[in-house]
């Protein structure tokens, strides 16, 4: 089937919000690079994937609201449209997993794109098999069915002050024990600090932990992520009472109800 809003290329399903006929994680491709939207979606397809290759933002809005697609893989520099629009767009109507793609190499565009709620981020030209590993790593971490051990254990929660994480249901709760909306990095971040608690974390751990690139990632990566998390879970962020920061060394973790 041939979709001419696709530069030609021929597209695995149509452009609808029916579930595709593979059956493996549907992951929408939104660049406006004909060349590169045909390869990213040979190499999904040939891997395991349902690959729903887009041109631009309109097209992926005019899937509708409740879109069958499991992941948006985004060009940061959209022609005639800015990526980091679409992705808030996308997280904030539908909660989907992100990944942008850049060209670029501003430090600056990486903060931004994490400040949106993408779980990664990867430059151009980019490794095939990293990209296949990293699409897998944040969709196993989402909660991907196809992508999770078969034995799941019963609910685990881990309490910390008047909060806690269900790590099996991966939901952060408050007080009144309703849920606090967590984007996958923020979770993935809590959850670790809470397995390692009291224990000054560097944080270079924490960007092997957050399986980000230290070659294309740089400290305020994690500062970021530790900003947007303390509006979350402290009283008043500007003084932390489970979050703290210990300068020069990186963060760590209270607990308890007091530092």
């Amino acid at each position: 089937m041939e979709d001419p809003s696709t530069g030609g290329e021929t597209r695995p399903q149509a452009m609808t919000g029916a579930a595709p006929e593979q059956g493996g994680p549907v992951v929408a491709i939104i660049d406006d690079d004909p060349d590169l939207r045909h390869s990213v979606a040979e190499l999904l397809a040939e891997n395991g994937f349902t690959p729903l290759p887009l041109p631009d933002g309109a097209s992926f809005m005019a899937l509708g609201p409740r879109p069958r697609v499991d992941m948006a893989l985004i060009d940061l520099r959209l022609r005639g449209e800015n990526g980091l629009t679409l992705a808030i767009r996308i997280r904030e109507t539908l909660g989907l997993p992100i990944m942008m793609l850049t060209g670029r190499g501003d430090e600056m565009d990486k903060i931004i794109g994490l400040e949106t709620g993408a779980d990664d981020y990867m430059m151009k030209p980019f490794n095939p098999r990293e990209l296949l590993a990293r699409l897998r790593a944040v969709l196993r971490r989402t909660g991907h069915p196809a992508l999770q051990p078969p034995d799941r254990s019963a609910s685990t929660i881990l309490p910390f002050g008047q909060f806690r994480l269900d790590q099996t249901r991966r939901e952060l709760l408050g007080p009144d024990g309703t849920e606090i909306a967590l984007t996958n990095a923020e979770y993935r971040l809590l959850d670790y600090f809470l397995r390692h608690p009291d224990r000054v974390i560097p944080r270079t751990e924490l960007l092997t932990e957050l399986g980000n690139d230290l070659s294309q990632y740089m400290d305020r990566t994690i500062d970021v992520l530790i900003l947007r998390l303390r509006r979350k879970i402290e009283a008043v962020p500007s003084k932390p009472v489970h979050l703290q920061t210990r300068r020069g060394l990186g963060y760590i973790f209270v607990t308890g109800s007091h530092p």
